[in-house]
């Protein structure tokens, strides 16, 4: 019984770690893009700064989502039985 917790602690850990790395690099890859877009056509630096912020938000969402399940899994697990 406690290795199949320890199991469902090392899982949520791995939810979150990769998640956290995951959303870094997509935010961080979509910054530099929004940076030499504006930088090339300056005039469509609005439209696309609102796009972006809308997209960090998605990006933010799926990581939060995923924090959600880890704490479903770390709090009120459904495989194991007590």
């Amino acid at each position: 019984m406690e290795n199949v917790l320890g199991l469902v602690a090392l899982a949520c850990g791995l939810i979150v770690g990769l998640g956290a790395i995951g959303a870094s690099i997509g935010i961080a890859l979509m910054g530099g893009k929004f940076l030499e877009a504006s930088a090339r056509q300056p005039e469509l630096m609005n439209d696309l700064q609102t796009k972006m912020f809308i997209l960090a938000g998605l990006i933010d969402a799926a990581f939060l989502i995923g924090v959600a399940i880890a704490l479903l899994f770390a709090f009120a697990n459904p495989f194991v039985l007590r």
